[in-house]
């Protein structure tokens, strides 16, 4: 059973996820683009991003009309290893007609703490928010969300104090058990107003952290994301879903 109201769509293997995955995707951004004239979406690293390389060469949605942000984002330079952009940089942007200028990056040059601050109101001024201090909560069109071994997502590790933050929407973590320690992430309670969120999931190695989520209802970050008024869609092929 799916924890929190999500929905399971099983497919054979991860060619299958890549495709129902950019279904999902095109459709989401042909929608918000019909009413805004932009889609926003925001990505993780991982397996997200050879999804979205592998799937994105053939697309056929309008790209210049994307803005691309991260749900999570390590704290180091972009020509890291380890940088999530720099991994979209020479993976996924090759594979499109999307110019760095549309993904909304993180600024190194500032201390930790600044840094996630000033990228929080990178996404005010991005959705037209003009009081930082407003209320008005920013909804994404999707969120591409991955789920860790120990069932983390973005950087919301099991046990970590970013679980129960309320009064931000992005946040810095300098002690993540995952190295590198220091990213900066979204929270709960920015993810949670997004209007969809998928988590494409493939291979038998993830079977055993999808069943202690599904089966086992383990309260693990990844099982713990839900939405106030959107949908949420796990993706799993037959290996990943395997224990269910």
């Amino acid at each position: 059973m799916a924890p929190n109201k999500s929905q399971i769509v099983q497919v054979a293997d991860e060619p299958q996820v890549i495709v129902k995955l950019w279904e999902y995707i095109e459709k989401a951004a042909n929608d918000a683009i019909e009413e805004s004239g932009v889609f926003r979406i925001g990505l993780s690293g991982g397996s997200v991003i050879k999804f979205l390389a592998t799937g994105g060469r053939d697309s056929t949605t309008d790209w210049s009309k994307w803005k691309l942000f991260f749900c999570d984002e390590r704290f180091v330079e972009f020509d890291d290893a380890e940088s999530t952009f720099g991994q979209y940089k020479k993976e996924f942007i090759p594979n499109t007609d999307l110019k760095e200028s549309q993904f909304v990056k993180i600024d190194k040059t500032l201390e930790l703490k600044e840094c996630a601050k000033a990228y929080e109101r990178e996404i005010y001024r991005d959705f037209g928010i003009q009081d930082l201090d407003s209320k008005t909560i920013p909804k994404f069109d999707l969120l591409l969300l991955g789920v860790g071994p120990d069932g983390h997502t973005c950087s919301l590790f099991p046990g970590h104090p970013l679980l129960k933050t309320e009064d931000v929407f992005i946040a810095p973590i300098a002690d993540s058990p995952k190295p590198p320690p220091s990213r900066v992430t979204m929270t709960y309670t920015l993810i949670k107003h997004s209007k969809a969120c998928i988590f494409p999931i493939s291979g038998g190695g993830k079977a055993d952290i999808m069943k202690q989520i599904f089966v086992d209802q383990k309260p693990l970050p990844a099982g713990l994301v839900e939405l106030v008024d959107g949908k949420l869609t796990w993706i799993l092929d037959e290996a990943a879903a395997a224990l269910l």
